[in-house]
């Protein structure tokens, strides 16, 4: 059956990997319908599934926050790549943050992976993330999140709809969110004319969502705390 909110198959076939077309589109309506939806990160010890429970959408040359707001750099060059392909970049000299590609080639919007439930590969999850006291804080943040999948530079411009989820990245199909159940609210960390943006999305009531701080200098401790980076 084909859904026609973005041309894909039904989603109660939940192992279906998500196509570009998904992807292929404005961000701010990729972001809020990645929520519910599992995000599978292959490795050589074994494959880490998370049920996405927040994210960011960030609009590349319109949006001051976004890392595209000047142009393309050697940084940022996934952004203005293909829909549906992988944006990592190493945050405050310690973590890693993954971001999917949305859009036409060249438009450089992206959303940011903020949180998520750690559904698949647990045990895998701990051991990269031991100072975790507990399962909801395995992918709280975006570092956290990442630091659980593995995921570092390598992965930048990594294809996350390959055939049939043969990458080291895809996204399920699932059962996206309920509309009802999806909150907006100003992105965490953004200052200047992007700060208020109701671009950052999350679950309503759902434990692993990561607690919002508005934007203000900050030091080291601070960093790591906002970035969920105490792997």
């Amino acid at each position: 059956m084909i859904d026609g909110r973005h041309g894909t198959r039904d989603p109660a076939d939940s192992r279906t990997p998500l196509p570009r077309s998904f992807f292929d589109r404005p961000v701010l309506h990729v972001a809020p319908e990645l929520l519910g939806r599992v995000l599978v990160r292959s490795t050589p010890a074994g494959p880490i599934e998370v049920r996405l429970t927040e994210v960011e959408a960030y609009a590349g040359e319109v949006d001051p926050g976004s890392h595209a707001y000047r142009g393309k750099t050697q940084r940022n060059a996934s952004m203005f790549g293909p829909p549906g392909h992988a944006y990592v970049y190493f945050i405050y000299g310690m973590w890693w943050n993954l971001n999917l590609v949305c859009g036409p080639r060249g438009h450089a919007s992206g959303v940011l992976i903020r949180a998520g439930e750690i559904v698949t590969g647990t045990e895998l999850a701990r051991q990269r993330r031991p100072k975790a006291r507990k399962d909801t804080e395995l992918a709280m943040g975006p570092a956290r999140l990442a630091t659980a999948l593995g995921v570092n530079r390598a992965l930048d411009g990594a294809d996350a709809c390959g055939p049939e989820g043969t990458g080291e990245l895809c996204v399920l199909e699932g059962h996206p969110a309920p509309a009802d159940s999806v909150r907006s609210g100003p992105r965490t960390g953004v200052g200047g004319a992007g700060a208020t943006h109701p671009w950052r999305y999350w679950l309503d009531g759902d434990p692993t969502v990561s607690p919002y701080r508005a934007h203000r200098p900050r030091n080291r401790r601070q960093r790591l705390d906002a970035s969920g980076g105490d792997a």
